[in-house]
């Protein structure tokens, strides 16, 4: 049988007391995740327990290839069901990694099955799965509703096409799917394809020209729905004069490679071009710093982007994004902005540096957003919330999002659910805030749902 039980997570009875009345069923906002919006609106029924639970999933990958499996079991031609079973192997030990909880919670919510997740149990898991699967007809569709989902934001580059968000609103699902509006392939000149991704756009021969695509772009993103925008940089850059970019874009057009230097340069004046157009456009700014990619250049040409190869680096961003906000600042031109942090060391210089400059334009209008990627586990969540409310206000927040291209990954918000009553219960039991559950299961609410529909004004 399974280890998680109701009080998984929950340490007192105050905690469970929160979580049951005030957080367990409220619905999600998920402002930022990477699930494919075709497979939404084509809506087909999943084939079997890999296609579900594992295909595309690189946090997966990761904790297999941490323990040897050979990729021929990850990514290569081995059946989906030696891959599932490999991934079972692997699992059983995983001990306090957050997907040694997910899966098992996710197994339990979406397959009802209990049985725990390990090698001995792996080809029972795969036939019920699959039975389960095959009876219920389990689609994308069935998925994301029977999770409570109510909008859902996917990460779109500027240049793609959005005839497939207006076919999913007419599919009148009970759920939104709107596209976050992502300009990192036009960011990251140094990049091989750097010149396919612009001819995506267009005609573009100089700067002038590039930023009227990226504008005229928004545009039509905002036209189907769009509230929020990504960025996502290792670090902050400073900010740079036009006319440096300008000369930088113009030798990249012509196909000459650019130094290191330059490239910092370009994205240092694209980054604050691009908050000052979202500023205009009143669209919401998630920007991502902290992370290193793509660190196996021979697993990189193997199997390309995303696959698990990347990690957190150590630039501290602080200075450079203090002058960056300062200068929007200053400038009116400042937008609603989450900061998403990968090192854990920045924690405390990026919510005192936010606190700096809020406003009366939202509540908590720069946000320390959640817990990301290598910190969306126990561990990274609790510590997140401590340095929240040491020097922020945890009221404003607009709590958690997945993150994810898995279907199967909205247990995660309840994973933080879980944490969050955990936290303010504990605190609650050791006398150290109010007894008034009923003020605290309303600062719940808006933490699971009600704070991020204020924000993102949807």
């Amino acid at each position: 049988m399974s280890y998680i039980k109701n009080n998984f997570l929950l340490t007192n009875k105050t905690a469970e007391r929160l979580y049951f009345t005030y957080a367990k069923d409220m619905p999600i906002f998920d402002y930022h995740c990477h699930l494919p919006e075709k497979q939404i609106l084509d809506n087909k029924p999943f084939s079997d327990a890999f296609e579900i639970w594992l295909a595309g999933d690189h946090y997966k990958w990761r904790l297999m290839r941490n323990y040897g499996v050979n990729e021929k079991y990850i990514t290569g031609n081995a059946s989906n069901k030696e891959k599932f079973i490999a991934y079972c192997r692997v699992l059983g030990t995983a001990f306090g990694n957050p997907l040694y909880h997910w899966s098992q919670v996710e197994l339990k919510e979406f397959f009802c099955c209990e049985k725990e997740i390990n090698e001995d149990n792996a080809e029972m898991i795969w036939d019920e799965c699959n039975a389960y699967i095959k009876a219920n007809r389990v689609t994308p569709q069935k998925l994301i509703e029977q999770s409570n989902v109510t909008h859902l934001c996917t990460t779109n580059e500027v240049f793609d096409d959005l005839s497939t968000f207006r076919a999913i609103a007419e599919k009148n699902y009970k759920f939104k799917v709107i596209p976050s509006f992502r300009a990192d392939k036009i960011m990251n000149i140094e990049a091989e394809k750097y010149l396919e991704f612009i001819d995506k756009l267009g005609v573009i021969s100089d700067l002038d020209e590039l930023e009227a695509k990226i504008e005229e772009r928004l545009q039509a993103f905002i036209a189907v729905g769009t509230k929020a925008s990504d960025i996502a940089l290792q670090s902050v850059y400073p900010i740079s004069e036009k006319s440096a970019a300008e000369k930088i874009f113009g030798k990249r057009l012509r196909g000459e490679a650019v130094t290191e230097k330059e490239s910092e340069i370009f994205k240092g004046y694209l980054t604050y071009f691009l908050f000052k157009l979202y500023a205009k456009y009143h669209i919401a700014t998630e920007l991502h710093i902290g992370a290193m990619r793509n660190n196996n250049s021979t697993m990189l040409a193997k199997l390309g982007l995303d696959t698990g190869f990347d990690s957190i680096a150590e630039d501290n961003s602080i200075k450079y994004m203090s002058r960056l906000f300062d200068r929007l600042n200053n400038e009116n031109a400042l937008p609603k902005t989450i900061v998403f942090n990968l090192n854990p060391k920045m924690n405390t210089e990026i919510m005192t540096l936010i606190g700096c400059f809020q406003s009366d334009e939202a509540r908590g209008k720069i946000q320390y957003g959640p817990a990301w990627w290598f910190l969306d586990n126990k561990t990274g969540m609790e510590k997140h919330l401590e340095d929240l409310t040491a020097t922020g206000h945890i009221a404003t927040f607009i709590g958690m999002l997945t993150d994810s291209r898995s279907l199967l990954s909205y247990p995660r918000h309840h994973y933080f659910r879980r944490i969050l009553c955990n936290y303010l219960g504990s605190m609650m039991e050791r006398g150290e805030m109010t007894a008034n559950e009923e003020l605290v299961g309303k600062v719940i609410r808006d933490i699971c749902y009600d704070n991020s529909i204020h924000y993102f004004g949807v």
